[in-house]
């Protein structure tokens, strides 16, 4: 029999809940989360097939470009018995009105199980998610219908809770469940491509400052992250024991770093424009985000600074811009360690729904791992 570490009553408390922000959990019930993650991961490794919902569907909705994240999802619905479906966001009738409840109840009417991904424009991915989960509930309580639909945050304009989850995983993996004290170093880094999201990082900051991590958070003057995510990681470091600090120096927070995460986002009063900005206003202000990027361009994850860390592990949700956010040299020395950790995202994802779907899900597991 495989030792699956599952506490019953925690895992029997997630039932019913979908998680659009790790914030949204409790320590006990983030506790939970996470180690039905690694029982699925458990059991997958042993060959251990665990179809707990065959036949039903599991949707996705993708308003932006995603190749790990599309996967994580086919992969762990199927592992999970059930038919992925995804559906590119553009293709939908949000543009031409549709508001996002009315989505959900068309969805829900069929779906076991959604994915979104919203993440572009401040204010409306996580707005969105949760009007598409009331369309969702509004419908099947107007039909009697006792079912769980679980909605699974797949990257919104505020938080990545998948991506976070799995990178958490892979550190504890790696430093073998010792993260208390550790210099997390989250910061900016160049990128000549787009205007990235600023869900990664802040996503990074308000998980670890929870976990007693010593947190530094780089960027360059006017790269800011919002200040409620600003103000919840201070409380969070301080009720941790950990620590939380900013600074304009990414020499700084890489000095005897022991885990860094170097990733571009974009400028924040730019990323406000966005909001209400048409497809010509976008384009500008994607070009002047860009020009805005191309200032710091001495902002990468080289050899040099990798030098000054405590042999630190190397983080990224990829695709990384090679070159530019990272050398070519420290991304090679971390390909396998990056593969690991974009292979937890898919158990997280099988966390997410089974635990909302299955209040049973417990002994179902262990019977599994007999």
């Amino acid at each position: 029999m495989i030792d699956l570490h599952l506490d019953e009553e925690a895992v029997a408390g997630l039932y019913g809940r979908s998680l659009m922000a790790t914030t949204d959990y409790d320590d006990k019930a983030l506790g939970a989360l996470l180690d039905v993650a690694e029982a699925f991961a458990t059991l997958d490794r042993a060959g251990i097939k665990t179809p707990l919902f065959p036949n039903e569907l599991a949707y996705a909705l993708f308003f932006d470009n995603s190749t790990r994240t599309k996967s994580a999802w086919a992969g762990a619905s199927t592992r999970l018995g059930m038919n992925p479906v995804i559906v590119d966001g553009g293709s939908t009738q949000v543009s031409h009105g549709e508001t996002a409840e009315e989505t959900g109840a068309m969805i829900g009417m069929n779906s076991h199980a959604i994915g979104i991904r919203h993440d572009m424009i401040l204010g409306q991915g996580r707005a969105f998610m949760r009007d598409v989960h009331k369309g969702i509930n509004d419908y099947l309580k107007a039909t009697n219908n006792d079912r769980q639909v679980p909605i699974v945050n797949l990257q919104c304009d505020l938080d990545h809770p998948t991506q976070i989850l799995a990178d958490y995983l892979w550190m504890r993996e790696f430093f073998k469940g010792q993260i208390r004290g550790k210099k997390i170093a989250m910061t900016w880094a160049y990128s000549p491509s787009y205007a990235k999201p600023l869900s990664v990082p802040q996503g990074l900051i308000t998980l670890m400052t929870r976990m007693g991590a010593e947190v530094v958070l780089a960027h360059p003057e006017g790269y800011d992250l919002l200040p409620e995510t600003i103000e919840t990681s201070k409380k969070q470091a301080e009720a941790s024991g950990g620590s939380f600090r900013i600074t304009n120096s990414m020499d700084d927070a890489f000095k005897g770093a022991d885990i860094v995460y170097p990733k571009s986002w974009g400028i924040m009063s730019l990323m406000q424009e966005r909001v209400g900005a048409n497809k010509e206003q976008m384009k500008d202000i994607e070009q002047r985000a860009l020009a805005e990027n191309a200032r710091h361009k001495d902002w990468i994850c080289d050899e040099k600074r990798m030098a000054e860390t405590n042999d630190a592990l190397y983080l990224h949700c990829l695709p990384a811009d090679i070159g530019a956010e990272v050398s070519h040299g420290v991304l090679n020395k971390f390909r396998v360690p990056l593969a690991r950790e974009a292979n937890k995202k898919m158990y997280v994802v099988m966390a997410m729904i089974a635990t909302c779907k299955d209040k049973n899900l417990v002994k179902k597991l262990l019977d599994f791992a007999k």
